[in-house]
């Protein structure tokens, strides 16, 4: 092993230096240690304290809110809510497509023709509307065909979406053998003095049917169809039209009654009617409170609107333009309604009423309504969209029964003693 080894005189300079290094690292060594704190001189960590701190804070604030500061008003938190339901609707009503086609005064091309357009334009019109105030799935197009090639159809529907349980816009362009149940009630209604006994028929029908079932009890249901018919006898060569009219209405069914929205509909209707008969409105009001009446209930199944059959007292060209102005007014008749409603908050109670309202329509469609039977008993009709018009899900409960000055009893109240609206 190697050693070094200092001059005595060498090492004797060296070490006071070495004594003065080491002194100094000692000092920086203490001096560079962070001060402790008082807490963490006594144990306690300083991020519970801090923790706690803001819990006793809050606390203060929240005892303070409580006892010593005002509240805000339940009613104006409600009423503040509504706006913003409403300012909801509003918006989207400003968004939906309100340019319709104007009726052409001059075309010479027939009526059949025309019609078929006409529902078309409307079907496609109203599907658009509707997609816009739902805004989370569009309507699901069914195109049909006549298995005899006699006829079609073109089936809109949309269920389970966000503002709508079922929709459904329905377009049927048809012809064919006119049935002995379909004669009979012809007949019936006395609808032609040239229809004969023993005598084959067949017809000819272009028309819109649409019905709307909105999720929310606060909206209501609604229903309007529109067409045109015409009736041959099948060995005439000739294929003469023997009789033909216009049918159709359109009407309102709430599970909740909102005054104003009546008015707003019907109103809507009577303006519609006004600008080419004002006997129109008076007569098919009467008419749609006397046949959407549920005989077995003692109740109408909404609160109206029009209704009229076998139309065909004026030319055709006539007729049609009234019957053009009424399909599309629907969309300021209803449109707004449903924009206003889609968003209300509602309850369990208020959603097994409208169950309860759903299964009085069921009872109607399949008991007395015409326009059901007639599909039923035509030979090749699409059983499918002629269903269309019933609701996903209804309720029928044992002896239900509601309390006396309830918001249900109010609608009750109408349903059985007819009012004027407009």
């Amino acid at each position: 092993m190697i050693r070094f080894i200092l001059p005595k005189k060498h090492f004797a300079h060296t070490l006071p230096k070495l004594r003065a290094a080491t002194l100094r690292s000692s000092r920086y060594s203490q001096s560079s240690k962070p001060n402790r704190g008082f807490l963490e001189i006594q144990g306690i960590n300083p991020g519970v304290v801090m923790s706690f701190s803001f819990a006793a804070a809050t606390i203060i604030a929240s005892a303070s809110y409580y006892f010593f500061m005002d509240k805000p008003d339940p009613a104006l938190i409600e009423y503040n809510k509504k706006l913003v339901q409403i300012d909801m609707g509003e918006r989207r009503l400003t968004e939906l497509d309100m340019n319709f086609p104007s009726f052409d005064e001059e075309s010479t091309e027939p009526i059949k023709g025309r019609m078929e357009k006409f529902v078309l334009a409307l079907q496609k019109s109203l599907v658009k509307n509707l997609e816009i105030l739902d805004n989370t799935k569009p309507f699901f197009w069914d195109r049909w065909e006549r298995e005899d090639s006699k006829g079609y159809g073109i089936s809109c529907i949309l269920q389970d979406s966000k503002i709508f349980e079922k929709a459904g816009v329905n377009v049927s362009i048809m012809q064919g053998p006119l049935s002995k149940q379909q004669l009979e009630s012809m007949k019936s209604r006395k609808q032609s003095n040239t229809i004969k006994d023993n005598v084959d028929y067949d017809f000819w029908v272009a028309g819109i049917s649409t019905v709307i079932h909105p999720v929310n009890p606060m909206a209501p249901t609604v229903h309007f169809n529109y067409r045109y018919f015409e009736l041959t006898e099948r060995d005439d060569p000739e294929q003469k039209v023997v009789t033909s009219w216009f049918g159709g209405g359109a009407d309102l069914t709430p599970s909740y009654l909102f005054e104003e929205d009546c008015a707003h509909f019907h109103q809507t209707l009577k303006d519609s009617c006004d600008k080419h008969d004002q006997s129109f409105y008076p007569k098919f009001k009467k008419n749609c409170d006397e046949y959407f009446f549920i005989p077995h209930r003692n109740e109408t199944r909404g609160i109206g609107g029009i209704f009229f059959d076998d139309l065909n007292d004026r030319p055709k060209k006539d007729l049609f333009h009234f019957i053009f102005d009424m399909g599309f007014s629907f969309h300021t008749a209803y449109l707004p309604l449903i924009a206003k409603r889609m968003n209300m908050s509602y309850t369990k109670e208020n959603k097994e009423w409208q169950q309860i309202r759903r299964g009085r329509y069921v009872e109607f469609n399949l008991v007395n309504d015409r326009g059901t039977k007639f599909g039923l008993h035509t030979k090749g009709g699409r059983t499918e969209s002629i269903l269309m018009s019933l609701p996903l899900t209804a309720r029928w409960e044992y002896k239900h029964s509601i309390p006396l000055n309830s918001s249900e009893q109010k609608l009750l109240d109408v349903l059985k003693t007819s009012r004027e609206w407009a």
